[in-house]
C-alpha cells in the first residue's frame, strides 16, 4: 500500500483513539476504506497493519459489532473477507440515536424515584432527559433530511 495511505491509515488511527475507540480499530476501519479492492482478509489487514493476527480479529470484532463493518467468505475459500457495509455512517448514528432515547428513560426513571419537593435533587436529571430528548427528536429531523438528500443525489446521478 502506498505510503500516502499508509499515512492516512496512521492518522484515522490516532483520530479514532482520541475520540474515545482504540487506535487499531480506527487503523483497520481506515484500511479498509482506501483499499483497492475494498475488501480484506485478516491476513491482509495483518500485513498492511503490521499488526497481529490477534489485535486484527479484536478489531474486526469490534467493528462488526458496531455495524461498520461486515465480514463473509468466497465460495470455495476458507479464508473470511471484511468489507465497510454500505450506508454504515447512517446505522451508526441510527444505533447512537437509540443511546439517546435510553438516556431519556433513564433520567425519567430517575426523576421518579426523587420526591417532587426537591427540585435541587431533580434540576440535573430533568436538565439530562431534556438535553436528550432535544438531541433524539434532532437525530430524526437530521436523518429525514438526509434520506431526501439522497433521494435528490440519485436522481442527479441518475
Amino acid at each position: 500500500m502506498e505510503e500516502e495511505k499508509l499515512a492516512y491509515i496512521e492518522e484515522f488511527g490516532l483520530f479514532f483513539e482520541r475520540v474515545g475507540g482504540s487506535r487499531m480499530v480506527g487503523r483497520v476501519l481506515a484500511a479498509l476504506l482506501v483499499s483497492e479492492p475494498p475488501e480484506l482478509t485478516a491476513g491482509e489487514l495483518a500485513e498492511i497493519l503490521r499488526a497481529s493476527r490477534g489485535s486484527i480479529s479484536t478489531a474486526t470484532r469490534t467493528l462488526e459489532q458496531m455495524g461498520m463493518v461486515r465480514r463473509f467468505a468466497r465460495p470455495g475459500e476458507r479464508r473470511d473477507y471484511f468489507r465497510v457495509r454500505p450506508h454504515a455512517w447512517e446505522e451508526t448514528v441510527r444505533r447512537q440515536s437509540a443511546m439517546l432515547s435510553r438516556f431519556v428513560a433513564l433520567a425519567e426513571r430517575g426523576i421518579e424515584l426523587l420526591d417532587p419537593k426537591t427540585p435541587d435533587a431533580r434540576r440535573s436529571l430533568e436538565e439530562m432527559r431534556d438535553f436528550y430528548a432535544f438531541w433524539e427528536g434532532e437525530v430524526g429531523r437530521v436523518m429525514e433530511l438526509w434520506e431526501r438528500e439522497k433521494r435528490g443525489r440519485r436522481e442527479v446521478a441518475g
